[in-house]
């Protein structure tokens, strides 16, 4: 329908001919017009941080063992919301992450640009900040309880 054309650096444009059927791509853009369509976007959102992502598995593992931890110990339901919470706070920075880093691959493709690298660092170090207090927070809820419990 539409020759190929190339832009100023001689990139490739598609023909819109090429491009996916309308079909295909009118799921993607559609927003949610009720409550269960709108609970299945953001569970897909969740099963794809799942299986694609190690570190939100890793994460959610870590998370798991925590909260059993706390429950074996069997911390007050203020120190397990806590724990609860920072594990949350670090698994919705990981979906994040995984999202800012889906939109600046589809907003530069294969290339490279030195804001993407900042966009896409700055994502991670958020996860990382928020894993290393993660971590610090168990380890002053659990270790306390862990160290009576073991009769140290």
């Amino acid at each position: 329908m539409f020759p190929e054309k190339t832009n100023f650096r001689s990139e490739k444009i598609t023909s819109f001919s090429q491009r996916p059927s309308r079909q295909s791509r009118r799921s993607s853009w559609r927003i949610a017009s009720d409550l269960p369509s709108s609970l299945r976007y953001a569970f897909q959102g969740l099963a794809y941080g799942f299986l694609s992502q190690r570190n939100f598995r890793i994460h959610l593992l870590l998370g798991a063992i925590a909260f059993g931890m706390g429950l074996w110990l069997e911390l007050g339901v203020i120190k397990l919301a806590v724990i609860v919470l920072t594990v949350a706070a670090v698994l919705v920075l990981e979906l994040l992450n995984t999202a800012i880093e889906a939109v600046v691959d589809l907003a530069i493709g294969r290339r490279f640009h030195p804001l993407a690298r900042i966009a896409k660092d700055c994502a991670a170090a958020g996860v990382l900040v928020a894993s290393i207090s993660s971590v610090l927070i168990a380890s002053l809820l659990l270790f306390p309880a862990l160290i009576i419990r073991l009769g140290f």
